[in-house]
């Protein structure tokens, strides 16, 4: 214990705000009985920080380190002797100087140089897959995997509309969709994003910027529609996916990336008897079987080279370079994962 810190360095924000509320901060590091504290190596940037930061997820005091997804080295096992004799525990094989991912499981506050988490949200990773490739694919991953199989199971014969397609979740939508026998249609921004993607699983891609999106999907779907649509943008593309459904579809809304989806009268779902669904995947891996399955089903996966994990970057470990993730991140200037390398 000697070797862990009293206090942790981190990026966070003061306030909630614009991106100038970001900034680094010093915390105490608060050790419990049943956590695995673990010192970084990447952060994983995801939309849901700035979902903290705006404020649209409330947090209760500030200063405040954000985060939700890092990987790096276990320093120190829980002290309490029933976690450790605990069969969910106990399976998972860790060890001090154990590699592994931390997301899922209630653990917040990610990003900074050491952390004290809840051992269910600390995931072992396998021989072979480095803690970059750990950070860049759990909480995407785990989403997209949870999503095709829970909010919407995916069918062989069947066709999914993707919204940006080409992010670090759509391209990951758009390979397991794609495995499970069904047609991708995506829609993405520029021609070079639309190549990516089709390299990655997508069968259609329509430029948004260019192209109705409704009629093309009317047209490629012989004016039946799609039997779900996984969306991510929210606000901007949340009433024309009532339009491309076919009858007895499945909107999934994913995320708010363009801001949140307003409120609406359940009687619009009536005319096709759609179904809606707003999930989050801590309530499809919530417990620690839940979470160990589908991480363990994840990066076996990644592991036999049948999910293809795309990284666009890396940035510092300061609040300059937070602040570039996410505005690159919500600037739509992104294919694939944003890191946060931790020096």
């Amino acid at each position: 214990m000697s070797t862990i810190p009293s206090h942790r360095n981190g990026i966070g924000i003061t306030k909630t705000g614009d991106f100038d509320v970001i900034a680094k901060v010093t915390v105490p590091l608060n050790v419990g009985a049943s956590d695995i504290v673990v010192k970084a190596d990447y952060l994983g940037i995801n939309f849901i920080d700035t979902y903290y930061r705006k404020g649209l997820y409330p947090l209760k005091e500030f200063p405040a380190v954000i985060g939700t997804e890092m990987s790096g080295t276990v320093v120190a096992l829980p002290t309490d002797k029933s976690v450790l004799e605990d069969p969910d525990y106990k399976k998972r094989g860790y060890n001090v100087g154990t590699k592994v991912v931390v997301g899922g499981g209630g653990a917040f506050g990610l990003h900074s140089d050491y952390a004290s988490v809840p051992w269910k949200a600390v995931h072992t990773l396998p021989a072979g897959v480095s803690t970059k490739i750990g950070a860049a694919t759990l909480l995407q991953g785990l989403t997209a995997l949870t999503f095709v199989e829970e909010a919407h199971k995916v069918q062989k014969g069947e066709t999914i509309l993707v919204h940006t397609v080409a992010g670090g979740l759509g391209l990951l939508f758009a390979q397991l969709i794609k495995a499970r026998g069904a047609t991708v249609i995506g829609t993405t921004s520029t021609k070079e994003k639309a190549e990516l993607a089709k390299a990655n699983g997508a069968d259609h891609v329509i430029l948004y910027k260019e192209e109705d999106t409704v009629a093309r999907v009317l047209e490629l779907t012989n004016g039946v529609g799609v039997d779900a649509v996984f969306d991510g943008v929210g606000k901007d593309t949340f009433d024309n996916n009532f339009k491309l459904l076919k009858r007895k579809g499945t909107l999934v809304s994913v995320g708010n990336a363009s801001g949140a989806v307003p409120p609406f009268a359940p009687i619009r779902l009536v005319e096709k008897n759609l179904k809606l669904l707003r999930p989050t995947v801590g309530n499809y891996a919530f417990t620690a079987q839940e979470l160990y399955s589908y991480t363990k089903e994840l990066f076996e996966l990644v592991s036999a080279g049948k999910l293809n994990i795309k990284i666009h970057g890396e940035y510092p470990f300061t609040a300059e370079g937070v602040v570039q993730a996410q505005k690159d991140l919500t600037g739509g200037k992104t294919t694939g994962k944003l890191l946060i390398k931790v020096e």
